[in-house]
């Protein structure tokens, strides 16, 4: 899906020059996409400094002297003090600042508008966790959401908070942006979402002081990939939800 939604950005940019380019929530994918681009410069920003290591072991050989890869939180407000770019992604970044700046989420994008001299694109996704689920799909998507959720929680992490596109134009228009475009890609959850989403679950489980807590999650995090995965093949994915580009600049 990310080079699906990576392709629509490209034909909204259409013959805009990208110049200096900002990634807001810097993640593999978005950053190894940016380094690919005709930018002046480029700026990738993370607030984990192991996520970061991982980042630059992907775009080492696409980093130009001009180009960074920083580690810093938008709640930090000297972060990029007087820089402003041409072109700035909030790739999934919206979701991501419960993790890292809980109920930051409204200030997110009047953050960001002091960097935009030109066009800031948001990717987010729809929450998968609202409303009733109606086809087997959707339930399995949602069981392996809550079950990776609960394990984050047991470990005293906070999961990743999805905001619906709708709220996200509204957030931006109150932010003083301009939306020019908006638009939602079905989701169809391949195995390699699964196993990601189950095993990142499983990985916080030496993070509990009870083993028989630990010993019962995994063991039904197991079921639950047996029966996802075997859904997987019969449905050729799970379709449920939605990802979302916006474009906007400021107002």
């Amino acid at each position: 899906m990310a080079s699906a939604l990576f392709a629509f950005i490209q034909q909204l940019q259409d013959d805009r020059p990208w110049g200096a380019a900002l990634d807001a929530g810097a993640g593999v994918a978005s950053t190894i996409w940016l380094a690919s681009l005709d930018t002046a410069r480029w700026t990738a920003i993370t607030a984990a400094s192991e996520h970061a290591a991982q980042i630059r072991s992907a775009v080492a050989g696409q980093m130009r002297p001009q180009d960074r890869l920083l580690v810093g939180n938008w709640m930090d407000d000297a972060l990029l003090s007087g820089e402003t770019f041409d072109t700035v992604l909030a790739d999934y970044l919206l979701g991501a600042v419960e993790a890292f700046g809980p109920y930051f989420q409204r200030r997110l994008f009047a953050r960001l508008r002091r960097h935009v001299a030109g066009r800031l694109y948001v990717v987010g996704l729809d929450p998968y966790i609202v409303g009733p689920a109606t086809t087997a799909a959707e339930k399995m998507v949602r069981a392996v959401g809550r079950l990776r959720d609960s394990c984050l929680l047991l470990a005293d992490e906070t999961p990743y908070r999805e905001f619906p596109a709708e709220w996200a134009v509204n957030a931006l228009t109150a932010s003083r942006y301009r939306v020019v475009s908006a638009r939602r890609f079905p989701n169809r959850y391949r195995p390699g979402w699964v196993n990601s989403q189950l095993d990142m679950g499983l990985r916080r489980l030496g993070a509990l002081d009870d083993p028989r807590l630990a010993t019962a999650l995994r063991a039904k995090a197991e079921d639950l990939r047996t029966e996802a995965l075997a859904l997987c093949a019969e449905e050729g994915g799970l379709r449920c939800g939605h990802d979302y580009v916006i474009a906007c600049e400021p107002g």
